[in-house]
Parts: C-alpha cells; structure tokens; sequence
C-alpha cells in the first residue's frame, strides 16, 4: 500500500510563524520527542518519501510503529494550529467562549457564567453567526433557570423565546439560501454556462424561487450577500453578463458595507470581484476588467487575507484572470509576460489548486501560447486537459479544448492526424446536449480543410467557413465559443494572410 502524503501535506503547508510556535509549543514538555524527530525529518524532504525516512531512522525504535508516530504528530500539529489560531477568527473566539461558559456552569459559577455568555452573545449576533447565537441562547435560559431558583425574575422568558424565534428564522433563511446556491453552482462548476434546455430549465426554476424573486426575502446580511451572488451566478450561467454585473456589483457593496462580517466572507469576496473581472473580460470592456483585477491584486496587502486558502484563491484569480484578459484582446506578448508569474506561483500552491484552476490555467496557457505561434507548447498544454477529463467538471472547458486541440494540430500540419481525429471529436461533441451549432460547422469545415491540397481551395474554404460563421455568430448562444476561441479572427487570418493576434485586433 502506498504512503500517505497527508502528514507531508500538512507540514508543508505550515508558514514559518506556525513551524516556530509548534516548536515552541513541544520544548514545554521534557525528554526526547520522537515526534520532533519525524517533523523534523519531513520537514526538509522535497517529496514524501517514507523510505528514506525508515532508512535514517532505522535504529530508532520507534520506526517499528511509524504509523501511529506518524498519527500521533498528525494531531499535535492540529492540536498546536488550533491554539495558533485561536483568537483569528471569529468562530474560533466563539467556541472558546462557550468552552468558557460551560467550565463555569459546570463550577456552578452562575453570575461569571452569564457575563461570558451576554459577551459571546453580542459577539454572534454581531458577525451574524447564527449556530452559536443559537446555542448561547440556550445557555442562556438554562442560567435563566437558575435565576428563578434562586429568587431573581429580572429576565422574561418570553424574551429569550422570541429572540430564539428570530435567530431560528434567520438560521433557517441561510441555510435555504446555502442549498440554492449548491444547485447554481453544480451547473456553473459541471458545465460553465447552461448548456441545454434541462439546465435552462433548471437555472429559471432558481430564478423564478421565492427567495431570489421576491424583495426583501434575505433577513440577513450573509442571505442577502448570497442571495445576489446566486442571482449573478444564474445570470452568468445564461451569459447575461448585463445582469449578471448587476448583481455581483451588489454582493460587494453588501459585503462592503459591513466590514465585520466581510472579515469572515473573504471567500465569497475574492470569488465576487473575479466574477466582475470574468464578465468584463467576456463583454471586451477592458478598462473595468483591469479595474477589478488591480482590486483583486490589491487585497494581497489588506488584513486579513494572508491565509494560505485566501493567497491560492486570490493567485488563482489574478493568474487566470489576467492572462485570459490579455488573450481575448489579442494581446499575446503581455500574456507571456504573465506566465513568469503563474509559473512561479505555481511552485508553490499546484499542489492546493483544484481540478478546475488547473483546467483554466492549462487553457489559457495554451491559448496565449498558440497566439505567439508557438503550437508544440500549445499542444503540450492542451494534452493536459485533455488527458484529464472529469466526467462531471467543467465540460465547456474539454468541448472546445476538442476544437482548440484539432487547430493546434491543424497549424502543425498534421493534416492526417486531423482527419483521424475529426470523427472521434464528432462523436465526443454529438454527446453533450448543447442548444448551439457551431461545433458542427466548424467540424464540417476542418473536414474539408484537412483534405484540401490546394491553396486555392483552402481559401474557397476559409471564406464559406467565415461566411457561416458570420451568419451563426449573430446569434448570441453561438457566441459562446468566442470566449474560449477566437475561431471567427482565425479564419480571417487565414484569408486576409495576417497573424491570428493581428486579426483579434481587427475585430475588436
């Protein structure tokens, strides 16, 4: 059985504050640490590899029960994070206060017990944290409790009730709002955009929902924050990007307006301003996407966003974005400026990236390679994604790497391959239920191209393919292609004998 990478993973991703603090932590308990050992050891290795650990610690007796030790640091390095973090968030201030009430409670110190609770409360109502609101409220009827035993009626009952009933409400309005947003997301993460008249349906159904369609439906600021994030995303899956500006611009000024809870909604912020910046990339308005990237790139020095998981989201962003935007305008020089960056960031977090990030870096570097005319690159890149295909993520991203994929190979001239590889991209595509035609013309056309021998037939081609694409094109369900290939610019490159950049350019 292989090794788990899990311990190695851990340790990796600790900063040098938290590795010091662990130390710090374990020199608090005397004698020989075999754990200390095993971290240390881990700590320097490149890549996990557990023999060689057995191997310098062969003569240790510990290395007979290398799985337990190995364990056993797993926890104390949790254990260690957990004390390191404590007064960082807000949730966990919370869990320490109510660890606080019930040590008192349990030491029958009432009074004390309710000054910790009134305190906690104050502070989850504050940041909206509606579980532990919820369950200081029971805490504080069971001291309420002891109150009336003991004589004291300053506290009404039906007080604490109806406050129970509000933050019930509250928790109960999220938590609705949370499983609408999980079925957004599950079309926007499978396939990008809806693609066939199910998913139409299924996106008009959430539009139509009470709690989106109706005013003031949100009785929070984290429900009415997602609440517009679930109306951008509805309309960004349709390519509404009118619509969907509208209300992503909403959830930041939501989020904007309430700097305490902004603090514990850096996820849904970064996420927000790159929804801004992909929709002004995909609506060409250039000056607004450099706008909002410049915002993203300046939350690198904001507090708050230092955490790892804030530091790969917002690289992520800035990577993707960037390229993607200096690709749409054709821009292909500045995009290779850009890959020094990802690259390098890439050093440190493809280990922490999802599926998807890679999905839309590898594309996109791709892309910007293919604009310099460099096709070998391209086509290693695009061998990436296509080598990795997840049935169920983002499926627009592999149907036209099909497309990108039979271009690449088709500038290398490798007109057989082409031929070859047409019918099994036919199949693939014939597949997808998708409500657009452009696959097929464009498969009509490679076809054709692919076989043409002549110079003068390729451009009789060239030019029915961009007279049918200039047809398709008008129609705006067809342009989604555009956003992850300028196929209309290539084929006019090939007419007007011009690069494919210079031909982006033009139509811009």
């Amino acid at each position: 059985m292989k090794p788990s990478n899990e311990l190695f993973n851990l340790i990796d991703s600790l900063t040098k504050s938290e590795k010091r603090f662990f130390k710090l932590n374990s020199t608090l308990q005397s004698g020989e640490k075999n754990y200390i050992k095993i971290f240390n050891f881990i700590e320097k290795q490149k890549k996990y590899d557990e023999e060689e650990l057995k191997e310098y610690f062969k003569d240790e007796v510990f290395i007979d029960h290398l799985p337990s030790e190995k364990n056993h640091l797993y926890k104390l390095i949790l254990k260690s994070l957990r004390a390191f973090y404590s007064e960082q968030s807000i949730s966990a201030q919370l869990k320490q206060e109510i660890k606080n009430v019930e040590v008192l409670h349990k030491k029958a110190l009432y009074r004390e017990c309710s000054k910790f609770v009134i305190r906690a409360k104050k502070m989850a109502k504050k940041y909206e944290k509606f579980y532990y609101w919820f369950e200081l409220i029971s805490w504080e009827k069971k001291l309420l409790e002891e109150a009336y035993e003991d004589g004291h009626f300053n506290q009404d009952i039906n007080e604490l009730i109806q406050e129970e009933a509000e933050v019930i409400d509250k928790l109960r309005n999220l938590a609705e709002y949370q499983v609408l947003y999980s079925k957004i997301n599950l079309i926007f993460k499978s396939g990008g955009f809806s693609r066939n008249a199910e998913e139409k349906k299924v996106v008009s159904e959430l539009e139509n929902y009470h709690l989106i369609k109706g005013k003031n439906t949100a009785i929070s600021v984290r429900a009415t924050s997602i609440c517009y994030y679930i109306k951008g995303l509805c309309a960004a899956s349709n390519r509404d990007y009118d619509e969907a500006l509208i209300n992503f611009r909403k959830v930041k000024l939501v989020i904007d307006k309430n700097p305490d809870i902004k603090m514990d909604l850096q996820g849904r912020y970064i996420s927000t301003l790159t929804f801004l910046l992909n929709c002004y990339i995909d609506q060409q308005d250039f000056v607004n996407a450099e706008k909002f990237l410049n915002e993203i790139k300046d939350l690198t020095n904001q507090k708050g966003y230092d955490s790892i998981d804030s530091k790969v989201k917002i690289f992520s962003s800035i990577g993707i974005g960037e390229i993607q935007m200096y690709n749409r305008k054709g821009d292909f020089e500045k995009a290779q400026e850009v890959l020094t960056f990802i690259n390098q960031g890439l050093e440190s977090y493809q280990s922490k990236l999802t599926k998807e990030k890679m999905l839309l870096f590898n594309y996109s570097k791709a892309y910007s390679l293919f604009g310099i005319g460099d096709y070998k690159g391209a086509l290693k890149l695009m061998n990436l994604v296509l080598n990795d295909n997840e049935k169920k993520l983002r499926q627009d991203i592999y149907s036209f790497s099909r497309i990108f994929n039979l271009i690449i190979h088709y500038e290398l001239n490798n007109f057989d391959f082409v031929e070859y590889e047409v019918k099994s991209t036919s199949r693939f595509l014939n597949k997808k239920e998708k409500d657009y035609q452009i696959e097929k013309v464009f498969i009509h056309y490679i076809k054709k191209l692919s076989k043409a021998e002549f110079a003068a037939d390729k451009e009789m081609i060239y030019k029915a393919f961009y007279k049918s694409l200039d047809n398709l094109l008008k129609e705006s369900n067809e342009q989604v292609i555009l956003e992850y290939f300028n196929i209309k610019a290539w084929v006019y490159s090939k007419i007007k004998k011009t690069v494919f950049q210079e031909a982006i350019k033009l139509q811009l």
